[in-house]
């Protein structure tokens, strides 16, 4: 499982000329199921997103967690970040979950998120065409991957 952190000022999804979803300050999480993912990398990387210490305390410093300044979370499936680009120039998605597993996954990654970060969990649609707007703050961007923990 793999997932673009971003720290944002702002962020929100639109389908269909429709905004379906948005936050003010805090994370947009671009999340990546992989065919070989479990209940176990949904919870770490919920884990990790939602203790991440990326925004700053009262001295600037990177210090604070989404939860600590009562931050946004917006998770946006996004089956591109599994690509592999090995060879030629075409990406192949082999690696990606089809929607029949990835599904169930992704819902259970929200519902985790929003234990673990003690807050509502705005979502895009899963598999939908999704025009995402976001305002960068920092900019901060994290890569996590849920098979790089040790």
């Amino acid at each position: 499982m793999k997932a673009v952190i971003q720290r944002v000022v702002r962020a929100s999804v639109v389908v269909e000329a429709q905004t379906i979803a948005h936050i003010g300050q805090g994370l947009l999480v671009l999340l990546g199921i992989a065919h070989d993912d479990t209940t176990e990398d949904v919870r770490w990387l919920s884990k990790k997103i939602s203790q991440m210490r990326i925004f700053s305390d009262a001295q600037g410093q990177m210090n604070a967690s989404v939860k600590s300044i009562n931050g946004g979370l917006l998770v946006v499936s996004q089956f591109t970040l599994m690509a592999s680009t090995k060879k030629g120039n075409r990406p192949s998605f082999i690696q990606a979950a089809g929607p029949e597993m990835a599904t169930p996954l992704y819902e259970q990654f929200v519902q985790q998120l929003t234990q673990d970060a003690e807050r509502p969990v705005a979502t895009g649609i899963f598999g939908a065409d999704m025009a995402l707007e976001l305002i960068n703050d920092g900019p901060v961007t994290i890569v996590l991957d849920s098979k790089d923990k040790v």
